[in-house]
């Protein structure tokens, strides 16, 4: 029997499809994170998307209203952590993967030979850079994903996501990739580690955020504001909580701990 939620409890809380859907703010999400944080909760905000840098997540969430200082996690710091200091990196992704690069003491390169090849979601991705990913892994590199998440929510529908990336690069070097993000342990041990080892997830996918929670040992709240919609119910792993959104989320846990 998994801890009530309590004030002891941290908050991992998705970006995308929870806070925002793109550049789309998702109504009401911000004044649920500050009232979380205004009663003392501590908050992290934990994403799939490795595209942006440490700053650039902080400075998107400052753009919707919320404080974020030192409170985002992201899957290319959890890929940082699967590579060693020296090693020669092909980056197949956003700013994000090659800051996490760099600060764990790796060298980042666009071409091999090298080490590792890391893969993070990135508009960008083309036939080129597959093409010299496949390369490095015929040359010996070993995979790393940021993640597997098959697509990404927009404002407007549903992306190819960095698991499709991954895939295809897998597909054609003929390996398994290693994945550091949600729903894997990587990103796990990151949170413990910081964090504690007692809390809530709360996103929008089952088989990402809902299996996260599962490998974190923390309860899960499903919101159906993203990818998961009311006709997708019932979903696996089954939620622990389940709401419309966020600031639904938050009221209605908060209404069940004043009865």
């Amino acid at each position: 029997m998994m801890a009530s939620i309590d004030e002891s409890s941290v908050w991992v809380i998705d970006l995308d499809g929870v806070i925002w859907l793109g550049e789309s703010p998702i109504e009401g999400a911000a004044d649920a994170v500050r009232t979380l944080q205004n009663a003392g909760r501590t908050v992290v905000f934990a994403t799939n998307n490795s595209s942006l840098t440490r700053h650039g997540n902080e400075a998107k969430l400052a753009r919707h209203s919320i404080d974020a200082t030192d409170a985002v996690v992201s899957s290319a710091m959890a890929a940082g952590t699967l590579v060693e200091p020296g090693e020669t990196v092909l980056v197949c992704g956003g700013a994000g993967v090659r800051e996490a690069v760099s600060a764990r003491g790796a060298i980042p390169r666009d071409e091999g030979p090298v080490d590792v090849v890391v893969v993070g979601w990135t508009p960008e991705f083309d036939f080129d850079m597959l093409t010299r990913a496949v390369q490095a892994i015929h040359g010996g590199a070993r995979l790393i994903g940021t993640n597997s998440d098959a697509t990404l929510p927009s404002a407007t529908t549903l992306l190819p996501g960095c698991g499709s990336l991954v895939s295809a690069v897998a597909t054609a070097g003929g390996v398994d990739a290693t994945f550091a993000g949600k729903p894997h342990q990587p990103l796990a041990t990151y949170i413990h580690e910081r964090y504690g080892t007692h809390g809530i997830v709360v996103g929008d996918r089952a088989d990402t955020d809902g299996a996260f929670a599962a490998t974190l040992g923390f309860e899960f709240a499903l919101v159906l504001s993203g990818v998961t919609g009311e006709a997708d119910l019932p979903v696996a792993p089954a939620p622990d909580h389940l709401a419309v959104d966020l600031a639904t989320l938050v009221r209605d846990l908060d209404a069940d701990k004043k009865r």
